[in-house]
């Protein structure tokens, strides 16, 4: 039988694949996309190099936290799901990039709605510890500088709300438990959110 440190990562792709079926919905099973925009390839280009960068900043993040995730009790899949729900950490949908009627406007904007949702979320996690800190404050940075890629193509094509969103409620952590399993679950949150937008990108970037 497998020990602890070996069923730990297994443990969390199984929350990743729970987290992941639960979130379907939003996206309305990603089904096809209509036909690619005439956004300029420099910026998809661009778009999809920071996405990879940001899944890589979430993997760091994710790897580190299945070190503790024994010493934490921060394994068990439906647990944490249930904690999420108390917690208040929402999803951020796509659904206006899924539909076969893409509507350029609507998947920009729900894009960077997201990406700012989860800039909020991961500063609702600082002073997780010291050794998440680094890697916590780079996947924040990048995933704010996405937003900007985001934000300013809107303004070039005249579609940019005439102000920047503010950021609402966020989640709040009353213990280290809570905040630890706040970062497993926002973590996972947005390696899906990625899939799902570097599918979009690579999509608006065929010829």
């Amino acid at each position: 039988m497998a020990g602890p440190a070996a069923q730990s990562p297994m443990k969390l792709m199984a929350l990743q694949l729970l987290l992941w079926h639960s979130a379907l919905w939003t996206v309305q099973e990603a089904t096809p996309l209509g036909p690619a925009s005439s956004l300029p390839q420099s910026f998809l280009l661009k778009c999809l190099e920071q996405v990879r960068k940001i899944q890589g900043d979430g993997a760091a993040l994710q790897e580190k936290l299945v070190s503790e995730c024994a010493t934490y009790k921060l394994c068990h899949p439906e647990e944490l799901v249930l904690l999420g729900h108390s917690l208040g950490i929402p999803w951020a949908p796509l659904s206006g990039c899924s539909s076969q009627a893409l509507q350029l406007t609507g998947c920009l904007s729900q894009l960077h709605s997201g990406l700012f949702l989860y800039q909020g979320l991961l500063q609702a996690l600082e002073g997780i510890s010291p050794e998440l800190g680094p890697t916590l404050d780079t996947l924040q940075l990048d995933v704010a500088d996405f937003a900007t890629t985001i934000w300013q193509q809107m303004e070039e094509l005249g579609i940019a709300p005439a102000l920047q969103p503010t950021q609402g409620a966020m989640p709040a952590f009353a213990s280290a438990f809570q905040r630890r399993a706040g970062g497993v679950l926002v973590a996972s949150h947005l390696q899906s959110f990625l899939e799902l937008v570097y599918r979009v990108l690579r999509h608006l970037a065929q010829p």
